[in-house]
């Protein structure tokens, strides 16, 4: 129960916080942006929109923990973290792109216990709790079934803090293979779309949790593979991540392992 009700306040705190955003969104022109780094930006719209999202877990489970991409964390004290992005494709969110995402993630005992991505642009929210089932708007989804490599897509997105090398190889590997790539620079949508049976997988280098937590849920729940991992090793360091529909995990898994080797 308390995975439970933790998990509806989050989605409430991710659409409550979504037409905020979206105000931001419609003025991305005139918002003040610093660059963290090459195609790395925050914005006064990441900082307002994790605020409110820190306040309204405050409200409700004061004894909880938070980390947020772009303020400090703070301890838990009954074991719950929630990881959480303000808004996940901040590049796309400057430049009047609709592809950006609010992301939630419910962490306790080392495992993603639920996570919501809410799009308010298209007015979806997608969702996960563990050992429950993932659903768009509340409705059930699933993983694509009986899926090859060479009649879908598959996402992959690109972090500064690797080398070029590692995609460019992937992407090679992936033509070699028939498959086709989808990057829409919002990791968490791209995720989303894996366990709505939009993308058949989604590879990434390595990703921060608060971008990948909530979505690695969402397709393990809806019936695709994930990659098992510590989920507080991810709160601390990040780190790849491979999802796919079940017909195609093995590929893609082997796909990383030769695009993701040292160099």
């Amino acid at each position: 129960m308390p995975h439970q009700i933790r998990a509806q306040k989050a989605i409430e705190i991710a659409t409550l916080a979504g037409p905020r955003a979206v105000e931001f969104f419609n003025r991305a022109g005139t918002l003040e942006i610093e660059d963290k780094g090459p195609q790395d930006f925050v914005s006064e719209a990441d900082k307002a929109i994790e605020q409110i999202i820190r306040a309204e877990i405050a409200k409700s489970f004061p004894e909880d923990g938070v980390v947020g991409e772009e303020y400090g964390a703070t301890l838990s004290e009954r074991g719950y973290t929630w990881v959480i992005d303000p808004i996940d494709g901040t590049t796309n969110f400057i430049h009047g792109i609709p592809a950006w995402t609010i992301v939630i993630a419910l962490v306790k005992d080392d495992k993603t216990q639920a996570g919501v991505i809410h799009d308010p642009i298209h007015n979806e929210t997608f969702a996960a709790i563990r050992g429950q089932g993932a659903t768009l708007n509340n409705a059930p989804i699933k993983c694509t079934q009986n899926a090859r490599l060479s009649r879908g897509t598959v996402g992959t997105g690109y972090s500064n803090r690797v080398s070029t090398d590692g995609i460019k190889q992937l992407l090679s590997l992936m033509f070699e293979h028939g498959a086709m790539y989808h990057r829409n620079a919002s990791g968490a949508l791209s995720l989303a779309y894996v366990g709505a049976g939009r993308l058949l997988g989604y590879l990434e280098e390595h990703m921060n949790a608060w971008d990948c937590l909530a979505g690695q849920l969402i397709v393990q729940e809806a019936g695709g593979r994930i990659e098992e991992q510590s989920a507080n090793e991810m709160i601390k360091n990040g780190g790849r991540v491979v999802v796919g529909a079940p017909d195609v995990f093995e590929q893609l898994t082997n796909l990383a392992n030769r695009a993701f080797a040292p160099h």
